[in-house]
């Protein structure tokens, strides 16, 4: 294992609302941690700088050092937001990870499984190894952090509840309309991105005891490498002594756009909103759900 850890409205008045009270945020994530993997780039780095942005102190993760480094520039915050270069496929990465956040901020508030990637082929074509990579990063992964912090959670909570007080935690899982639609060539992913609706709904129960909002959002066509034009400029992706192919054929891309009420794909910021929210207060009674973030297509 390779791991671097890097240091009120108004009412019932003629008067109009005050300019600077409709202009104050509905919250603020002061003085909570968060941990975003897959956070180097695109969605994963979209959603860790709308954390920092709303005052969450953040740990960035994924495998490249130098994507980590320029992402933690890109956020803006060096006084709330760490990283942590790792592979968490590695079974001992996950833990290594969440001891990590604790170590650098002394709590674990808010936890966004994103980290993840695509390796298709139709179905006579996938390897076992090429299926079961895709259920280590896109559900096994998420299952590895969340019982690493497991402990964590449930003492802290026990805690809170015995001084009388109430502090709500929340877990973020990523998943597609792959998993909830299926689409031809993706058995794997759309099964790893399956599983983990599976791993929410029960954690969403499971951990309700302990005031902890698990959700999932799934996403469609959103602008990342994953859903480029695939053409032979496209920079694959090294994953395990293995180059992974990246991209969509322009003109299936093209009849997803045309498939999509939207009319166009969604951006990283866009997809990191829908995220946002349930890492807010906002969220604060919702559990155990899955909010499809795709621009109204479904495959």
């Amino acid at each position: 294992m390779s791991l671097t850890l890097d240091s009120q409205s108004s009412r019932g008045t003629d008067k109009p609302a005050v300019a600077a009270d409709t202009a104050q945020a509905p919250f603020t994530l002061q003085g909570r941690t968060a941990l975003v993997t897959g956070s180097g780039r695109g969605i994963g780095r979209a959603i860790a700088k709308r954390l920092a942005a709303a005052g969450a102190n953040v740990m960035l993760n994924d495998m490249d050092e130098g994507l980590l480094l320029e992402a933690e520039a890109d956020l803006k915050h060096p006084d709330r937001v760490r990283h942590i270069t790792g592979d968490l496929t590695d079974p001992s990465t996950p833990k290594a990870v969440v001891d990590a956040v604790l170590g650098a901020f002394g709590s674990i508030d808010i936890i966004v499984n994103n980290a993840g990637y695509s390796w298709d082929s139709v179905i006579q074509k996938t390897t076992d190894e090429q299926f079961q990579a895709m259920l280590d990063i896109h559900l096994v992964t998420p299952f590895r952090i969340l019982r690493a912090a497991s402990e964590y959670i449930r003492e802290t909570a026990k805690s809170e509840s015995a001084s009388g007080r109430r502090v709500m935690r929340k877990v973020v899982n990523i998943t597609s309309i792959a998993a909830t639609d299926g689409n031809p060539g993706q058995s794997g992913y759309s099964s790893g991105k399956a599983g983990v609706i599976g791993l929410t709904k029960t954690l969403a129960k499971e951990w309700g005891r302990y005031n902890v909002n698990v959700n999932a959002v799934g996403f469609g066509l959103i602008e990342t490498r994953l859903a480029q034009p695939l053409n032979g400029d496209n920079a694959n992706l090294q994953m395990h002594g293995h180059e992974i192919r990246l991209g969509v054929q322009p003109t299936m891309l093209e009849a997803m756009k045309n498939s999509c009420p939207l009319g166009r794909l969604g951006t990283p910021d866009e997809a990191a909103g829908a995220v946002l929210f349930f890492c807010s207060p906002l969220s604060d009674y919702v559990t155990g759900e899955v909010l499809i973030c795709g621009g109204g297509m479904h495959f």
